[in-house]
Protein backbone atom coordinates (compact mmCIF):
# COMPACT_ATOMS: atom_id res chain seq x y z
CA UNK A 1 0.00 0.00 0.00
CA UNK A 2 1.00 3.36 -0.93
CA UNK A 3 2.19 5.73 2.40
CA UNK A 4 -0.46 8.22 1.48
CA UNK A 5 -0.20 10.12 5.28
CA UNK A 6 3.50 9.83 5.42
CA UNK A 7 3.28 11.84 1.85
CA UNK A 8 0.43 13.85 3.17
CA UNK A 9 2.95 14.69 6.13
CA UNK A 10 5.87 15.34 4.05
CA UNK A 11 3.95 17.89 1.96
CA UNK A 12 2.72 19.73 4.42
CA UNK A 13 6.47 19.76 6.66
CA UNK A 14 7.58 20.88 3.75
CA UNK A 15 4.64 23.35 2.35
CA UNK A 16 6.63 26.32 3.28
CA UNK A 17 10.40 25.21 2.58
CA UNK A 18 12.19 27.58 0.87
CA UNK A 19 12.12 26.82 -2.82
CA UNK A 20 15.16 24.34 -4.30
CA UNK A 21 17.61 25.28 -7.18
CA UNK A 22 17.62 23.22 -10.53
CA UNK A 23 20.88 21.58 -8.54
CA UNK A 24 20.26 21.81 -4.61
CA UNK A 25 19.44 18.65 -2.16
CA UNK A 26 16.60 18.50 -0.56
CA UNK A 27 17.05 16.35 2.90
CA UNK A 28 14.57 14.57 4.84
CA UNK A 29 14.05 12.50 7.91
CA UNK A 30 11.99 8.97 8.08
CA UNK A 31 11.31 6.23 10.41
CA UNK A 32 11.43 2.16 9.16
CA UNK A 33 8.10 1.10 10.45
CA UNK A 34 7.11 -2.58 11.05
CA UNK A 35 4.33 -2.52 7.67
CA UNK A 36 8.00 -1.30 5.80
CA UNK A 37 9.53 -4.78 6.61
CA UNK A 38 10.19 -8.01 4.85
CA UNK A 39 10.37 -11.32 6.12
CA UNK A 40 14.47 -10.79 7.18
CA UNK A 41 13.30 -7.94 9.50
CA UNK A 42 14.47 -5.71 7.74
CA UNK A 43 13.13 -2.39 5.12
CA UNK A 44 11.73 -4.03 1.74
CA UNK A 45 13.95 -3.55 -1.24
CA UNK A 46 10.95 -2.56 -2.99
CA UNK A 47 9.46 -0.34 -0.07
CA UNK A 48 12.62 1.47 -0.52
CA UNK A 49 11.89 2.40 -3.79
CA UNK A 50 8.36 3.83 -2.66
CA UNK A 51 9.78 5.63 -0.02
CA UNK A 52 12.12 7.43 -2.42
CA UNK A 53 8.80 9.15 -3.37
CA UNK A 54 8.66 11.16 0.13
CA UNK A 55 12.29 12.60 -0.44
CA UNK A 56 11.77 13.05 -4.48
CA UNK A 57 7.87 14.97 -4.74
CA UNK A 58 8.73 17.32 -1.75
CA UNK A 59 12.02 18.22 -4.17
CA UNK A 60 9.94 18.56 -6.63
CA UNK A 61 7.53 20.58 -4.97
CA UNK A 62 10.08 22.27 -3.58
CA UNK A 63 11.95 23.48 -7.20
CA UNK A 64 8.23 24.51 -8.42
CA UNK A 65 7.28 21.56 -10.80
CA UNK A 66 3.66 20.97 -8.50
CA UNK A 67 3.04 24.57 -9.89
CA UNK A 68 4.87 24.74 -14.06
CA UNK A 69 4.02 20.55 -14.88
CA UNK A 70 0.29 21.09 -14.85
CA UNK A 71 -0.02 24.50 -16.28
CA UNK A 72 2.13 23.22 -19.10
CA UNK A 73 -0.31 19.96 -19.08
CA UNK A 74 2.93 18.23 -18.25
CA UNK A 75 3.46 14.60 -15.99
CA UNK A 76 6.63 13.46 -15.06
CA UNK A 77 7.15 9.57 -14.99
CA UNK A 78 10.51 7.18 -13.63
CA UNK A 79 12.04 6.13 -16.86
CA UNK A 80 14.70 3.76 -15.40
CA UNK A 81 16.20 3.21 -12.09
CA UNK A 82 19.63 1.31 -10.59
CA UNK A 83 19.89 1.02 -6.68
CA UNK A 84 22.35 -0.24 -4.94
CA UNK A 85 21.87 -1.87 -1.42
CA UNK A 86 24.66 -1.63 1.23
CA UNK A 87 23.29 -1.66 4.91
CA UNK A 88 20.05 -2.80 6.79
CA UNK A 89 17.68 -0.14 7.57
CA UNK A 90 15.36 -2.07 10.30
CA UNK A 91 11.94 -1.55 12.27
CA UNK A 92 11.93 1.60 14.11
CA UNK A 93 15.58 3.14 12.65
CA UNK A 94 15.45 6.61 11.85
CA UNK A 95 17.24 7.68 8.00
CA UNK A 96 17.94 10.34 6.29
CA UNK A 97 17.31 11.03 2.69
CA UNK A 98 18.90 13.07 0.65
CA UNK A 99 17.74 13.80 -3.27
CA UNK A 100 19.04 16.08 -5.64
CA UNK A 101 19.02 16.28 -9.91
CA UNK A 102 22.32 15.59 -11.05
CA UNK A 103 21.94 16.90 -14.65
CA UNK A 104 20.03 16.34 -17.72
CA UNK A 105 20.59 15.54 -21.34
CA UNK A 106 18.07 16.09 -24.43
CA UNK A 107 15.11 13.48 -23.10
CA UNK A 108 15.87 13.10 -19.34
CA UNK A 109 17.15 14.27 -16.23
CA UNK A 110 19.12 12.14 -13.82
CA UNK A 111 18.64 12.23 -10.04
CA UNK A 112 20.20 10.29 -7.37
CA UNK A 113 18.84 9.26 -3.85
CA UNK A 114 20.57 7.78 -0.93
CA UNK A 115 19.26 6.80 2.95
CA UNK A 116 21.97 7.17 5.44
CA UNK A 117 22.17 5.85 9.08
CA UNK A 118 24.00 8.00 11.19
CA UNK A 119 26.94 8.21 9.08
CA UNK A 120 27.02 5.27 7.03
CA UNK A 121 24.90 5.52 3.50
CA UNK A 122 22.55 2.31 3.54
CA UNK A 123 21.40 2.41 -0.30
CA UNK A 124 21.73 4.71 -2.74
CA UNK A 125 19.79 5.38 -6.08
CA UNK A 126 20.26 6.64 -9.61
CA UNK A 127 16.79 7.31 -11.27
CA UNK A 128 16.24 8.69 -14.92
CA UNK A 129 12.90 10.55 -15.47
CA UNK A 130 10.84 11.90 -17.94
CA UNK A 131 8.75 14.90 -18.74
CA UNK A 132 5.76 14.24 -20.46
CA UNK A 133 2.92 15.92 -22.51
CA UNK A 134 0.64 14.07 -24.92
CA UNK A 135 3.02 15.28 -28.04
CA UNK A 136 5.79 12.98 -25.77
CA UNK A 137 8.85 13.49 -24.05
CA UNK A 138 9.15 17.29 -22.79
CA UNK A 139 13.29 18.06 -23.17
CA UNK A 140 13.97 19.16 -19.44
CA UNK A 141 15.50 22.46 -20.64
CA UNK A 142 12.25 23.40 -21.74
CA UNK A 143 10.96 22.42 -18.18
CA UNK A 144 13.77 24.68 -16.59
CA UNK A 145 12.58 27.13 -18.81
CA UNK A 146 9.24 27.16 -17.98
CA UNK A 147 10.83 27.31 -14.22
CA UNK A 148 12.40 30.62 -14.47
CA UNK A 149 16.16 28.49 -15.32
CA UNK A 150 17.92 29.06 -18.71
CA UNK A 151 20.88 26.61 -17.76
CA UNK A 152 23.03 24.19 -19.35
CA UNK A 153 23.50 20.76 -17.69
CA UNK A 154 26.29 20.16 -16.15
CA UNK A 155 28.28 17.17 -16.80
CA UNK A 156 26.92 14.09 -15.81
CA UNK A 157 29.59 12.21 -13.94
CA UNK A 158 31.20 9.46 -15.67
CA UNK A 159 29.37 6.40 -13.79
CA UNK A 160 26.09 7.68 -14.40
CA UNK A 161 27.01 8.25 -18.08
CA UNK A 162 28.13 4.64 -18.08
CA UNK A 163 24.71 3.69 -16.66
CA UNK A 164 23.20 5.30 -19.58
CA UNK A 165 25.41 3.86 -22.35
CA UNK A 166 25.04 0.42 -21.04
CA UNK A 167 21.14 0.79 -20.23
CA UNK A 168 21.30 1.99 -24.67
CA UNK A 169 22.31 -1.81 -24.98
CA UNK A 170 19.65 -3.45 -23.12
CA UNK A 171 17.21 -5.51 -25.80
CA UNK A 172 13.71 -4.02 -25.21
CA UNK A 173 11.47 -5.79 -25.24
CA UNK A 174 13.42 -8.63 -23.15
CA UNK A 175 13.70 -11.44 -25.07
CA UNK A 176 11.08 -14.44 -23.42
CA UNK A 177 12.74 -17.98 -22.65
CA UNK A 178 11.19 -20.62 -24.45
CA UNK A 179 10.12 -22.34 -21.66
CA UNK A 180 8.39 -19.27 -20.56
CA UNK A 181 6.61 -18.36 -23.41
CA UNK A 182 3.61 -20.95 -22.80
CA UNK A 183 2.58 -19.11 -19.64
CA UNK A 184 1.72 -15.80 -21.69
CA UNK A 185 -2.06 -15.46 -22.51
CA UNK A 186 -1.98 -15.41 -26.63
Amino acid sequence: MYPLIRFAKEMIKFRNAPALAPLEAHVSTHMCWPWDLDPWIELNNGRTLTLFDLGRIPMAHRAGLTRVLPANGWGITVAGNSTRYRRRIRMFDRFTMISRMIGWDDRFAYMEQSMWKGGECCNHMLLRSAFTSAQGIVPPARVLEALGHRMDSPALPDWVQAWIDADAQRPWPPEIPPEAKRHLPA
